[in-house]
């Protein structure tokens, strides 16, 4: 595959996601050939959420959920960050930049077969194996901005 031929990396920006159009944005994203896409909102209810996902995307992040949801009262108290390592946190910013392991260990000076060792590590502590959801917890955390 040249460089020409590359999948495109996009970020899709939408106001809103309404009943039943995370279904029409992944068809219309595939139709134009963006397979890999991360769609950000400002609102969204799950069920749309998981539309996106399910339609192959590779994240959808909604800041806010539609008004029609119950609203769910935040944690009273956030559970701590595990300690992380100044390796573990690069490795962490640079997989939130949409970096694949072997682009991190080029950047670091790292082997791909390493990246994925720290990676393992992050995800223990964490408690997820899901990329995303590594990087949702360490924003969250303010780990990664």
């Amino acid at each position: 595959m040249t460089a020409a031929q590359a999948p495109q990396q996009m970020c899709v920006v939408v106001t809103e996601v309404a009943d039943g159009d995370g279904g029409v944005l992944v068809r219309n994203l595939r139709r134009r050939g963006a397979p890999r896409v991360v769609v950000l909102t400002r609102r969204a209810a799950r069920p749309e959420l998981s539309a996106l996902l399910a339609g192959g995307l590779r994240g959808a992040v909604a800041s806010a959920t539609c008004p029609s949801l119950p609203k769910v009262a935040p944690p009273a108290v956030q559970a701590p960050m595990p300690e992380l390592t100044a390796r573990e946190v690069s490795v962490l910013k640079l997989v939130a930049d949409g970096r694949t392991n072997r682009l991190i260990g080029e950047e670091l000076g790292l082997s791909a077969l390493t990246v994925k060792s720290h990676l393992a590590r992050i995800s223990r502590k964490l408690g997820t194996g899901d990329r995303a959801e590594l990087v949702a917890i360490s924003i969250r955390g303010g780990v990664v901005s």
